[in-house]
C-alpha cells in the first residue's frame, strides 16, 4: 500500500510553510501526487443562537480573495516542480466545507491543529482539523505549526479496539512500512490489563502479516488522563508520529471530542495520524 495523492490545506492568512515543506517531501518520499487547497472567505461565518450566519462578500473582497489564491496557487506549484505531479485548488469560501468535499480526489489529507479561533468560525481561512477528520472519509494527518520535515521512522499506534482505531491502523501502513520502528501502546483500566495485551498481540501479528516488525507491545494502566499517558509515552520514546483513532460526533451544530482526540487535534509537538 502507498498515498498515491496527498493533500495539503494552505492557510491563506497564518504560516503554514513549514506544513507545506513536510508534505512536500513526504509526496517525494512516496512520489505522490500533491494537492496544494485554500478557501478564503473575507466574511466568515458566525453563529447566532446555533445557527451558522454567512455574510454575502461585495465584488471588491472576492476579487482581492481571487487575486491572493492565485499567487499562493503560482507560489505552491513552483514549490512542487521536483514532484511527480502537483495541482492547486482553490476557491472563495471556507476552508472547512472546500477540503473535506475535494478530500475525494486524495488518500490522505494533511492539515495543521486545531486552534480555538477556527473551532469558533472567527478567522475565515483556519481550518478545523476535527471537521474534517468527521466529513472527509479519509486518513487526517494532523501537524504542529512548529514542525521541520519528518522522516517518520518511529511510529506509535496508540490501539483502542474500536472500528476507528482499526481503520487508523489500516489507513497508516503506507507509514508503517517505511518505519524503522513501530510501538503499540495500549491504556485500559487495571482490570482490562490481560484482555489489553491479547488485543495488541492481534494487531501485533495483523501488522507481521503486512510486513510490519512491531519492536514493542505496551499495555499499561492509566495513572493519569489517557491522552496525558499517550503524549508522554510518545514523548519519552521519541516517537515522531502518533496513529490513532478520532471520535467525535456533532451536537447541536458544533463537533464534540473526546478527551484523547481533542488532545490530539490540538496544537502540540507531534504529528498524528486519525482516521474516523
Amino acid at each position: 500500500m502507498s498515498y498515491a495523492t496527498m493533500m495539503v490545506h494552505v492557510d491563506a492568512e497564518h504560516d503554514s510553510e513549514q506544513r507545506v515543506q513536510l508534505a512536500l517531501g513526504l509526496a517525494e518520499r512516496f512520489e505522490a501526487t500533491l494537492i496544494g487547497i485554500a478557501g478564503l472567505a473575507l466574511r466568515p461565518a458566525f453563529a447566532s443562537s446555533g445557527i451558522v450566519i454567512y455574510a454575502e462578500p461585495t465584488e471588491r473582497e472576492l476579487q482581492y480573495m481571487r487575486v491572493r489564491l492565485e499567487e499562493m496557487g503560482r507560489k505552491f506549484c513552483g514549490q512542487g516542480q521536483c514532484l511527480k505531479q502537483v495541482e492547486w485548488r482553490s476557491a472563495p469560501e471556507l476552508p472547512n466545507e472546500l477540503v473535506a468535499r475535494q478530500a475525494r480526489a486524495a488518500d490522505l489529507v494533511i492539515v495543521g491543529p486545531r486552534h480555538p479561533a477556527s473551532a469558533h468560525l472567527r478567522r475565515s481561512d483556519l481550518i478545523d482539523p476535527g471537521v474534517i477528520l468527521l466529513q472527509a472519509g479519509r486518513p487526517v494527518l494532523v501537524v504542529p505549526d512548529i514542525v521541520t520535515p519528518h522522516a517518520f521512522q518511529r511510529v506509535m499506534v496508540a490501539w483502542k479496539d474500536t472500528r476507528e482505531c482499526r481503520r487508523a491502523v489500516r489507513d497508516a501502513l503506507p507509514f508503517l512500512h517505511q518505519a524503522k520502528e513501530v510501538l503499540l501502546l495500549g491504556i485500559g483500566e487495571g482490570d482490562a490489563q490481560p484482555e489489553a495485551k491479547k488485543h495488541l498481540a492481534d494487531v501485533g501479528r495483523y501488522l507481521a502479516r503486512h510486513r510490519v516488525s512491531v519492536a514493542a507491545e505496551v499495555a499499561r494502566s492509566a495513572r493519569r488522563t489517557v491522552a496525558t499517558e499517550l503524549l508522554n509515552f510518545a514523548r519519552d520514546e521519541q516517537a515522531d508520529l502518533i496513529v490513532a483513532g478520532g471520535y467525535g460526533h456533532s451536537r447541536l451544530g458544533e463537533w464534540m471530542f473526546g478527551g484523547v482526540t481533542h488532545e490530539l487535534l490540538a496544537p502540540g509537538h507531534v504529528c498524528c495520524l486519525l482516521s474516523h
